[in-house]
């Protein structure tokens, strides 16, 4: 059997549905990266599909992000033009799919014509048919294929619809599209010409693409003698880059709005029962007082959510991992080798994987505000009332993505226009609380607040939690006012955002998302912990004094024969260690905040990442405890004592009568 590789681009508009196609044709088989040399998230996938000819077709499929046209104008819009135009480019597809929203095929018609006139094999996927039904609209499939010159498939990404025979066009041989969109020859001939035969083009439109966009593309960056070859075409014809622009995209309309009249018809002009319930729901959700207060308090039940529902799921992960230590030390001879396993390497992955639920639950309330067409109607309403700070209302995204990881998050604000609003969004995005200190928050919540309940609904552990974010939240917004008066920018900025109609959320994107992010945050923060769970059990087990020396024989001698002296003296063991030497070093610095020295060896540590602070809390407690009643992280943080006063008093009402 033969083997193939094709490469595979997937572009389309903003609001396509090409998120939703990715995950149908690549399921789980995703990995996330940066464009070489262009700080822009790529998604990748693969697909297996067996061709007709017997041949096994291994396809990469490379999600671009959603653009208009293709002249950039913004760095995430310059990656498909360098993708699709510069055929060195490494992501250079040998097929080009380009996904339309059905329900609006002229705006999409726009960038496929475009993508067409570039001259590469290309499909066209007629996407949200079962919309496109709905409204009353007829799509003649086979014109419209015969006018474009490439092959048009109608699916349904939601459902799954039309996906394999996707499948099978893409491994099929597609023809390079024979005839212009449009003639763009005619705009600037000895241009166009020059540039084809210099740069081996097959093209004339991916030359005046060229000649239009020469100062924001990147890929002659390498081969500086073609850029200047292009920029002395350019002055001796004296052609002014943009300036043919408006004319082509009117040339281009014109003939889409004729293809239009001949390709498609509407049976009747009824208003579709999605628009009139958007309508309905706009009234209410982005009315100008309801709208913030629906706002908070949806943020209000995520918060409590958050905390209610994972607490039965977290106790069990945490009765697994006690139980698992159990047998593990049970089983395994007693010695380094043991305490290693069951103090070191369970204790700190332990203390991060109970947190899984609640990172699932807050990734999944996030991935369903925006699946639904929320997020984007929080965006339009902040607008207005962020933009007194220096922000943009494409901001809040990028905020609010915050809460789940600071990563993605500020490399989202590429879709911010203005360089100033877009450097403050970078800024003071990382004060917003991450889902890494969400292991922190929960613990130390936990501890000193009480699990009470108000009406029986509203919990005050949740209401903690929620300040906690609001309080990165506040803290943001101040910190992008200072910023606003430092940094000085001449251009005005503006906010143009396409507000998507409601839609039921799509439980498989949803499911596959949740899957993704809790994937990276075990596997990433997994391996950080588990490194240094194992130096950290190192310097907690040895020790350079006499104290340690002393306090490790006696607690041999003992044995199980008195646990409070045994209790006693692997807590001096702890205290004379090297970690324990770190962290009494540090104590003083520390101290006037309440900390003692075990939390600063945490502090320590967590500077790889936020989230190993309770990996080496557990740690350090499974080290320095010697308590069999004690198997909790949260219970053995709660026992600690200082000179006969907890350090961790059971509530908050304690912390604040001491």
């Amino acid at each position: 059997m033969l083997k193939k590789n094709i490469k595979v681009a997937l572009v389309g508009n903003p609001n396509s549905g090409k998120s939703t196609l990715f995950n149908q044709l690549t399921g789980l088989n995703q990995k996330i990266a940066n464009f070489p040399g262009v700080t822009v998230e790529k998604k990748s996938g693969v697909f297996h599909i067996h061709a007709q000819n017997d041949t096994d077709c291994i396809v990469e499929l490379t999600d671009l992000p959603g653009t208009y046209s293709l002249y950039p104008k913004t760095l995430e819009e310059q990656i498909p033009f360098q993708v699709l135009c510069d055929p060195l480019n490494s992501s250079h597809p040998d097929v080009t799919v380009i996904i339309a929203d059905g329900t609006n095929l002229k705006r999409s018609l726009f960038l496929s014509s475009q993508i067409v006139d570039l001259k590469s094999p290309t499909i066209l996927v007629i996407n949200m048919m079962d919309l496109v039904v709905k409204n009353g609209v007829v799509i003649d499939f086979s014109l419209l294929s015969a006018a474009l010159g490439i092959p048009v498939i109608a699916i349904n990404a939601r459902e799954g619809v039309g996906i394999e025979e996707l499948k099978k066009a893409i491994v099929s041989e597609i023809s390079i599209p024979k005839k212009d969109f449009i003639d763009t020859l005619v705009f600037a001939p000895e241009v166009i010409q020059r540039i084809k035969e210099s740069v081996k083009l097959n093209s004339n439109y991916a030359a005046f693409q060229i000649a239009n966009n020469l100062d924001v593309i990147s890929f002659f960056n390498d081969r500086p003698e073609r850029k200047l070859k292009i920029r002395e075409i350019l002055e001796q014809f004296e052609f002014i880059p943009g300036k043919l622009q408006a004319i082509e995209t009117l040339k281009r309309y014109e003939v889409i709005t004729d293809l239009l009249k001949e390709v498609s018809s509407k049976k009747n002009q009824i208003p579709s029962a999605d628009k009139k319930i958007t309508k309905s729901l706009d009234n209410v959700l982005m009315h100008r007082v309801w709208g913030y207060l629906i706002f908070l308090f949806i943020m209000f039940v995520v918060f409590q959510s958050v905390f209610a529902w994972a607490a039965y799921p977290m106790d069990i992960v945490d009765q697994s991992f006690t139980w698992l230590s159990k047998q593990v030390h049970d089983m395994l001879p007693e010695g380094a080798f043991n305490d290693l396993l069951v103090d070191g390497i369970l204790a700190g992955l332990g203390g991060v994987v109970i947190f899984i639920p609640q990172i699932a639950l807050l990734f999944f309330f996030i991935t369903l505000l925006e699946d639904t067409g929320y997020m984007a109607r929080v965006s339009f309403m902040m607008d207005k009332l962020i933009r007194r700070f220096g922000l943009n209302g494409r901001s809040v995204i990028p905020l609010i993505s915050g809460v789940a990881c600071a990563v993605p998050a500020i490399l989202s604000t590429r879709t911010i226009g203005s360089w100033k609003e877009r450097l403050i969004t970078i800024l003071v995005t990382p004060l917003m609380s991450c889902a890494a200190r969400l292991p922190v928050y929960t613990l130390l919540i936990a501890l000193v607040i009480p699990d009470k309940s108000f009406f029986g609904i509203v919990n005050l552990q949740g209401l903690v939690l929620m300040a906690l974010y609001l309080i990165g939240f506040f803290a943001a917004l101040g910190s992008a006012l200072i910023m606003k008066l430092i940094i000085k920018a001449k251009e005005r900025s503006y906010f143009i955002m396409e507000i998507p109609l409601y839609r039921m959320p799509r439980w498989k994107n949803i499911g596959l998302t949740i899957i993704e992010k809790v994937k990276i945050f075990v596997v990433d923060a997994g391996k950080i912990i588990v490194a240094i769970s194992v130096v950290l059990w190192v310097l907690s087990s040895y020790g350079p004094g006499k104290e340690f020396k002393e306090a490790k024989e006696q607690l041999i001698l003992i044995g199980d024969s008195n646990q409070e002296l045994a209790q006693h003296l692997s807590a001096e063991k702890l205290k004379y260690s090297y970690a324990g030497l770190t962290g009494r070093a540090l104590e003083p610095l520390i101290a006037p905040l309440g900390f003692d020295w075990k939390i600063g060896i945490a502090l320590i540590t967590s500077f790889a990442a936020r989230e190993v602070f309770v990996g080496t809390m557990s740690t350090i407690y499974s080290v320095g405890g010697n308590d069999p009643d004690i198997s909790t992280v949260k219970e053995k943080m709660r026992s600690e004592k200082k000179t006969l006063k907890q350090v961790f008093p059971d509530t908050i009402w304690q912390l604040v009568g001491a």
